[in-house]
């Protein structure tokens, strides 16, 4: 053997375990390539899966403000007669206080002849007490 047929032999051994070493590498890489595509093909069916539950959910959300708004539209009228309510509430109020002062103030000026109408009242149940004890003394005589 020669040297030349040595080194071709060493070269065609050395390319034929550069092609052993190749196709392992690409079994082991078809093999995750197929693991890579059926996690795919797991996720994708779950995302579907969400994404049907996410647009239902949507859906039901939307349907429920709108119901919360038509709703809150309805009431809108009740708020308003509310506030008419305690807008006359406040005004009955603010009567009540002014009447009160005016019967105060009245009763203040009205309390010194009231006073004043009871010494009268006084004094004449008193003349007219002394007059009904003279009185039976005199028709006696």
């Amino acid at each position: 053997m020669s040297l030349v047929s040595i080194s071709l032999f060493i070269i065609a051994l050395s390319f034929g375990l550069i092609v052993i070493f190749l196709v392992k590498t690409m079994n082991a890489a078809t093999e995750i390539l197929h693991n890579v595509s059926s996690t795919l093909d797991t996720v994708e069916k779950q995302i579907e899966g969400m994404t049907n539950q996410t647009e239902d959910l949507v859906r039901k959300t939307n349907a429920l403000a709108d119901d919360v708004q038509h709703k809150s539209e309805s009431i809108d009228p009740l708020f308003e007669s509310l506030h008419s309510v305690s807008s006359s509430v406040g005004n009955v109020n603010h009567s009540i206080d002014n009447l009160t002062r005016h019967v105060s103030n009245a009763s203040d000026r009205s309390s010194e002849q009231v006073a004043q109408a009871m010494k009268w009242g006084d004094a004449v149940i008193e003349l007219y007490s002394k007059y009904r004890r003279i009185r039976p003394k005199q028709q006696t005589k």
